[in-house]
């Protein structure tokens, strides 16, 4: 069998040029394709409830700058049917990359979202960690987002409950500041009010004690509770604590017996009753002297009274030395339904930096999360009480915020119409809360 014959001297040295020159057009090729394969179109869609469009368009174009391949689109669906909605989108593998939650959604929704991932995949930005987290946000905002060392959404702002007042009639009786502790509410009730030969109310002090006719009535409760000291949950979250003692002081029932005392017509500090107008309305009207609210309600009684004469101050205090507030905020969280998770939490992480969150609290007017830019807004006329409390906001472990909203709701009324005592009307609440905490482990 005859072997081919290698190639001569000069012919190996053509043939090796030749090899070469191939490997460097194939290597140009490679480079050159490289070069030119641009990063795939991304559609992200962003839901809401209550921001208005105009929130996002400069972090939206702004992001577009640097990330021009993603383009984010935002949606305000309708609060009523918001959450029901939104599961119903998720349940059929549809619904937005970017999911705005409530603060005390997490328990209840925990098992539809996608935590933050450690690095995104293609992209060189490092997602935030638990550490930075901590250092740049408040704390409320890491309870109530956080779980198991894992990221499950970033702030944007964080609300709290604040004591708005009429100037006029607290000018009227000779109070000269609005209270700062509730010894003071008290005593500013008792100067305010006034009933007629029948013990009606013609002048109320404060939209408080009722459930109903009571914007945020529930969280104006809880607040109280939380200042007293109550434990609204077991250490593991396993269980209600509302009702158990804390160092031998039935303190969730010294907190509901002072919120209904204000309906109570015996005690000294009624004010208010069923019959009475939305709180809201009634501050609006003149009717009553103070109700507690958060920051968004501003715009919405200068929209409805432009000339009314009101200001704004701290959510009162048991103990200035020792300051409990209520937060209540939306933030933006990736459902597991997303098909684009790394550039939804991309986005978010983007959004929740200082420039882009400076930008959404210009545009809707929100007191901040950052810490850096609390610092910016403590001084704000308008924003810097909502600001500074969210240093101290807390809120509480819930599996299902509408139903125990709906439980802490008709604890008031069993309480106001007689229903129970105060006691029972707690260890009730305490028991179906429960009832909803078991259900929940048992899924």
């Amino acid at each position: 069998m005859q072997l081919p014959s290698l190639p001569s001297g000069n012919k190996l040295i053509y043939v090796l040029i030749g090899l070469g020159v191939l490997v460097v057009v194939l290597i140009f090729i490679v480079i050159i394709g490289g070069i030119g394969k641009q990063p795939a179109k991304v559609t992200l869609q962003l839901w809401g409830v209550f921001d208005e469009r105009s929130a996002y368009s400069k972090a939206i174009s702004d992001f577009k700058k640097q990330y021009p391949n993603i383009n984010v689109t935002y949606t305000r669906q309708t609060a009523e049917d918001y959450e029901q909605k939104s599961l119903n989108a998720f349940a059929a593998g549809s619904g937005p990359d970017i999911w705005m939650i409530h603060n005390v959604w997490l328990p209840k929704h925990q098992d539809k979202l996608r935590p933050q991932p450690k690095s995104l995949k293609g992209y060189k930005l490092k997602p935030i960690t638990t550490i930075q987290f901590k250092e740049q946000f408040v704390d409320a905002a890491f309870k109530d987002l956080v779980s198991g060392g894992q990221i499950y959404a970033l702030p944007l702002y964080v609300d709290t409950l604040a004591l708005y007042y009429n100037k006029n009639l607290f000018n009227s009786v000779g109070i000269t500041r609005p209270p700062k502790i509730w010894k003071e509410v008290n005593a500013d009730v008792e100067a305010v009010t006034r009933l007629d030969a029948n013990g009606n109310i013609i002048q109320s002090a404060a939209a408080l004690g009722t459930a109903s006719n009571i914007n945020r009535s529930t969280d104006i409760l809880a607040a109280l509770m939380l200042q007293s000291g109550v434990q609204m949950t077991n250490s593991d979250n396993t269980g209600a604590a509302f009702a158990k003692a804390v160092g031998q002081q039935n303190v969730g029932q010294i907190a509901l017996e002072y919120y209904t005392d204000f309906t109570n017509p015996s005690k000294r500090t009624y004010t208010w009753n069923s019959g009475m107008h939305y709180s809201v309305d009634a501050f609006i009207e003149g009717s009553t002297a103070m109700m507690f609210n958060y920051s968004h309600q501003i715009p919405v009684i200068r929209q409805k009274a432009q000339r009314f004469d009101f200001g704004v101050a701290a959510f009162p205090q048991l103990d200035l030395t020792d300051q409990t507030n209520y937060a209540s905020y939306w933030a933006p969280a990736v459902p597991l339904a997303s098909k684009h998770p790394n550039e939804a939490w991309l986005f978010i992480n983007f959004l929740a930096s200082k420039d882009p969150a400076t930008n959404y609290l210009v545009a809707t007017n929100r007191p901040a999360a950052r810490r850096d830019l609390i610092e910016a807004q403590k001084t704000d006329d308008e924003l810097g009480i909502f600001a500074l409390q969210a240093l101290s906001a807390k809120s509480w472990y819930q599996v299902d915020s509408s139903a125990v909203e709906k439980i802490f709701a008709d604890m008031i009324n069993d309480v106001n119409f007689k229903r129970r005592s105060v006691r029972d009307a707690l260890v009730n609440a305490e028991s179906r809360v429960n009832v909803l905490m078991q259900k929940a482990r048992k899924k």
